[in-house]
């Protein structure tokens, strides 16, 4: 099984219209994780609160990643723009 990845970050929202809510992964993870990647994609499980699903950290176009959070997500666990949470990802292969 692969070895889980924990951080805390701060929620962000894209600016255009009907813009993702995201949260960043940190760097280091992101240079740890490049080699899983496939056409810049890693699949993961990722954990906020009481929710779990599949996911893939997704490429900023700046060299790091971000994990998106669904609507369904935010709902279930009260998240708003801005808001810290902490976040559990698990590579997928």
């Amino acid at each position: 099984m692969a070895k889980p990845f924990s951080f805390t970050a701060k929620v962000c929202l894209f600016p255009q219209d009907n813009g993702w809510h995201y949260v960043p992964v940190p760097p280091e993870f992101t240079a740890t994780l490049k080699p899983l990647a496939d056409r810049g994609l890693v699949a993961v499980r990722a954990t906020v609160g009481s929710s779990t699903w599949d996911t893939s950290l997704l490429p900023m176009g700046d060299g790091t990643q971000f994990i998106p959070l669904s609507a369904k997500v935010r709902r279930k666990e009260k998240i708003e723009l801005d808001s810290t949470i902490k976040v559990v990802f698990t590579p997928r292969f």
